[in-house]
């Protein structure tokens, strides 16, 4: 698949410096968008997956949207944090179809650019560091507002200095799936852009020019998945989304994405969520 810089559009929702004294512990975060800390002082780490990584001075840490992970910090701590927003409107997502480090070492320059970040958005700072007080659908769409009606220079900076910090991972980021075929590399832009239909295999299978189960069989050797499962998934993520940037009720949301049966929406919600649309709207 090609890439333009041009696909990429990431937004400042929060920014700040924080210092703990192990009183940064927050397990199961999952959120619509992005972080990326700069680790001055101390230590803590994060769990994803299976992975455990200590976070140290002098280090850069990215952990993608919809990644679930968890805090710990048993002593003193300080970081500055950046809540990064995709806005790409129902397009690509730019950032999705990469695999990036989770830590890199951070230039001389990072924390002067985390600094001005900090003097352009003030008010994007975090209330606290509960993620309960922030991943929710009133503080993202005040923040989103906020960093819309600032100035064009102040948010023409902002997004400069995004993209140089973002920079830092892509030159060690590699494509999660290099689709040489334009047949599924076409039909994932199809499925991303039809979110909010109700999307057939049969239809997609005709759309590339191939027989249903060819289809499936190409789509799952690139994927690593079948064309239901990835459908389904993608649909869940706008899902969370619109539940925690919007307050719709979930019946419009589950039509918005194609679900005429709210209740079966609400079973392929929970079975991939673990927690019903309702409560995962509560929760936040």
């Amino acid at each position: 698949m090609n890439y333009s810089i041009d696909q990429l559009h990431l937004l400042t929702l929060n920014v700040g410096y924080a210092c703990h004294n192990a009183d940064w512990n927050w397990k199961n975060v999952r959120s619509p968008f992005a972080r990326l800390f700069l680790v001055t002082e101390g230590c803590a780490s994060i769990d994803i997956g299976n992975q455990n990584y200590t976070l140290t001075p002098g280090h850069l840490y990215f952990i993608p949207a919809y990644t679930r992970h968890s805090y710990t910090c048993t002593c003193h701590f300080c970081h500055y944090y950046l809540h990064i927003y995709e806005n790409n409107d129902n397009e690509e997502s730019f950032i999705e179809d990469f695999t990036f480090p989770v830590e890199i070492e951070s230039q001389a320059s990072d924390e002067e650019f985390m600094k001005r970040l900090c003097t352009i958005y003030p008010f994007l700072k975090l209330p606290e560091s509960n993620p309960k007080s922030y991943n929710n659908y009133q503080t993202l769409v005040n923040n989103l507002q906020l960093n819309s009606r600032c100035c064009m220079c102040d948010n023409i900076e902002a997004r400069g200095i995004i993209y140089i910090l973002m920079s830092h991972f892509f030159k060690y980021a590699h494509q999660q799936v290099d689709i040489q075929d334009d047949r599924i590399a076409n039909t994932l832009r199809y499925i991303r852009r039809h979110l909010d239909q109700a999307i057939e295999i049969d239809a997609l299978a005709q759309r590339a020019c191939m027989s249903k189960d060819h289809f499936i069989r190409l789509f799952k050797q690139y994927m690593g998945t079948t064309p239901n499962v990835y459908i389904t998934r993608k649909k869940i993520e706008k899902a969370e989304l619109l539940l925690v940037t919007t307050n719709q009720p979930i019946k419009f949301i589950a039509e918005t994405l194609g679900y005429i049966d709210n209740s079966y929406f609400n079973r392929i919600f929970k079975k991939n969520i673990g927690i019903t649309p309702q409560q995962y709207r509560m929760k936040r």
